[in-house]
């Protein structure tokens, strides 16, 4: 594995992470359905683990909101290091480097927000998980399509 394989993992889960924010979104704009708080709330909850004080009324809210994205980035970012790992800096079929990538990162977000105790995914109705799953799934094409795209085609050396 090398430095490059590690940095385009990373970009390829830059790529899913912000496909995944247009496409959540879109849907926002489309169903007029308000933004998740689940990120702020993470926040809080982290923040809590830590022991770091978020300070008080609007300057907290500020941070929650800014750092409620920042982490969702930073999960997608990992995802896409992960899946560099596992693909040894080979490209791979994209229907099922869509599938772990998205799946991946559905896990990843919806076991933090389970473990946290933010949310229950068995109590979601039909809406919630369409919701969840769409935006995951551009995020899993996003970043399989970059990361192939970032890796030469068979028998060109790099």
């Amino acid at each position: 594995m090398s430095r490059v394989d590690v940095a385009d993992g990373a970009i390829a889960g830059a790529v899913g992470s912000t496909a995944l924010n247009v496409v959540s979104y879109l849907d926002m704009a489309l169903r007029g359905r308000p933004e998740s708080d689940v990120p702020q709330e993470t926040v809080d909850r982290l923040a809590g683990i830590a022991h770091v004080d978020l300070g008080n009324g609007a300057r907290a809210a500020n941070r929650r909101s800014g750092l409620g994205p920042l982490i969702g980035y930073g999960l997608g970012i990992a995802a896409g290091v992960g899946f560099a790992l596992y693909a040894g800096g080979r490209r791979q079929p994209l229907p099922v480097a869509t599938g772990l990538l998205g799946a991946g990162v559905m896990t990843m977000t919806d076991g933090s927000i389970t473990v946290l105790g933010i949310s229950d995914p068995r109590t979601w109705r039909r809406s919630d998980w369409i919701s969840d799953i769409i935006p995951h799934l551009a995020y899993g094409l996003a970043a399989a399509a970059t990361w192939n795209r970032l890796r030469r085609p068979p028998g060109r050396g790099r």
